[in-house]
């Protein structure tokens, strides 16, 4: 189309050029011009000036410039070819702006319009061819980036296929050797466990996806069942709980746990496999042949937190209040206070599984049973644990979200308890203590102090009423038990009087066995063989301490007014 515009302009001129070549040279010679002729005269003239002005004034503008331009512009435009058909002759635009721009030329008397479009044609179809390159270049770079970081993401799995493979090489010459060893004869749990764990460390993905606990199982299981020939669960609990333990990571994955044991469920892990087929018959067998009910003993020996749990929980609602306790009481709770007695607070490196065994207990246990267990075992355990973090300088958000960790794992049963929101405010009251710059004071020890002041005055008072006796009977001074050691009740009683409170028994009222007496607004009951003091709250009996019976005596008071 352009060839087709240029000629069809080119044409045009040139007839119209000869044609007034001839005209020239049929005019007269005259000796004056026309008017007409003047005024053509001038034209030409005024074109020729303004063509030298202009060419006086040329600007040339480079690619680089003009697509500057036109992105300052914004005018970047994706143009067609326009063809107009409107007049005698085709032409060929690149926009609609310069539609009429001919016919407004002639209007103005432009010289030379048909020139001039095809000037502006030219100009206007070089910008786009222009633009269209630059697009096109910028196409081909983003495209040349995209495959770049195509190369780079195929490069990188194609490493990692490798290093996949690599991995595989590695497992398969383990496994080989292992099946060499147990074809031989030669191979035992220990260097069966040292050969998956190894692989389960090196390879912890590839450990997963090649299911390789599975394989581990079809190795470990006629071990175990060698292991437990014979075994009798009820005379020997404990045989082999170590090995099927450290075997547990290798067969259940890190991080995994089961709630249950379901020896019929087909999708069960290596771990559930292994239990099921080596340590249940055996259970099964003791159970149905040599238990007896009359006898739980045995049984509950072998049975761990988490099992017994699973037996014992549904018969809660069976058993009246009563009996269900004494049950705990008798079988249940000095295991687990065994359990926390082992167990160690260690913010640097806490371990949970033996704190979670308790925790899971909660519901099923008596309230004032689990309470006074959290009290003597495990918060005596973490303030001192907080006061000796508190008093090396820590970081004050480390021990803030470890104090709400700690809250977290506490079950509601527990949350609502009174006694136990008291020893989590003891850790806060020290906590603010430290934030606040002031000496933390570590609970229990005023308690103790005053314990101790009483003591020595009661100490005095005796020596002095001996050495009155010594003077008026002139024998050797006895004292008595009582001045040279406090009982429980004695303790309580000086402390209700240091700090002006009335404590006395209130007759005809009995817990448990234990005479209810008054500590100011409180009800308490003093167990002197166990050494344990309780008080009476909204909802039950709960353990307390000295500073404790005060707390709950203050607060009554504030409750009346």
């Amino acid at each position: 189309m352009k060839m087709l515009k240029n000629m069809g302009y080119k044409g045009e001129t040139e007839i119209k050029r000869s044609s007034l070549q001839e005209l020239e040279a049929e005019k007269p010679n005259k000796p004056l011009p026309t008017a007409s002729a003047t005024n053509t005269t001038k034209k030409r003239l005024s074109w020729k000036k303004v063509v030298a002005n202009r060419a006086n004034k040329d600007q040339y503008v480079s690619a680089k410039e003009l697509l500057a331009k036109k992105q300052e512009e914004s005018t970047e435009v994706f143009v067609h070819k326009v063809v107009d058909m409107r007049g005698p002759q085709v032409r060929v635009l690149t926009n609609l702006e310069n539609l009429n721009a001919e016919e407004k030329a002639r209007e103005e008397d432009v010289p030379m319009p048909e020139l001039q479009h095809t000037l502006r044609l030219f100009l206007d179809l070089a910008e786009l061819d222009i633009q269209k390159i630059d697009r096109d270049l910028r196409n081909e770079r983003d495209t040349a980036i995209s495959l770049n970081q195509e190369k780079e993401r195929l490069a990188m799995e194609v490493a990692r296929q490798k290093q996949h493979l690599d991995s595989l090489e590695d497992i398969m010459s383990v496994l080989d050797r292992l099946g060499e060893e147990n074809v031989m004869g030669t191979l035992t749990l220990e260097s069966l466990a040292k050969g998956f764990g190894d692989l389960q460390k090196r390879y912890a993905d590839d450990y997963k996806i090649c299911n390789l606990s599975c394989i581990a199982c079809s190795f470990a299981l006629p071990l175990f069942i060698r292991m437990f020939q014979g075994w009798d669960p009820l005379r020997n609990p404990s045989h082999g709980l170590n090995v099927v333990s450290s075997w547990k990571h290798l067969l259940h994955g890190e991080g995994e746990r089961e709630q249950y044991l379901d020896i019929f469920d087909n999708t069960m892990s290596p771990y559930t496999q292994l239990v099921s087929e080596v340590v249940v018959p055996a259970v099964r067998i003791a159970g149905v042949n040599t238990w007896q009910a009359k006898d739980p003993e045995p049984m509950l020996h072998f049975l761990d937190d988490a099992s017994a749990y699973a037996i014992l929980s549904p018969w809660k609602k069976v058993f009246d209040s009563a009996s269900w306790e004494q049950l705990m009481h008798r079988f249940i709770v000095p295991k687990l206070q065994l359990v926390l007695q082992d167990f160690q607070v260690n913010p640097a490196n806490q371990r949970l599984d033996q704190f979670n065994w308790v925790m899971s207990w909660a519901f099923a246990i008596p309230i004032h049973l689990m309470v006074d267990m959290m009290e003597k075992f495990f918060f005596t355990k973490w303030l001192q644990v907080l006061y000796h973090w508190l008093c090396s300088n820590p970081n004050f958000e480390e021990v803030l979200n470890w104090y709400k960790g700690w809250k977290e794992l506490i079950p509601e049963e527990l949350h609502a308890n009174e006694s136990i929101r008291y020893q989590l405010n003891c850790g806060l009251d020290m906590m603010n203590q430290a934030v606040e710059g002031m000496e933390v004071i570590q609970h229990g020890l005023k308690e103790n102090i005053s314990y101790l002041r009483v003591l020595e005055q009661r100490k005095f008072e005796a020596q002095q009423k001996a050495a009155a006796a010594q003077a008026n009977l002139g024998g050797p001074a006895h004292m008595d038990g009582i001045g040279n050691e406090m009982s429980l009740k004695d303790v309580i009683e000086a402390h209700a009087q240091q700090h002006g409170l009335l404590f006395r028994p209130k007759p005809g009222r009995m817990h448990n066995g234990h005479l209810i007496y008054g500590f100011g607004n409180v009800s308490i009951v003093v167990d002197s063989l166990n050494q344990k003091v309780y008080a009476q709250t909204e909802e039950s009996w709960s353990l307390v301490s000295l500073g404790r019976l005060l707390d709950m005596h203050n607060s009554s008071l504030t409750r009346r007014r």
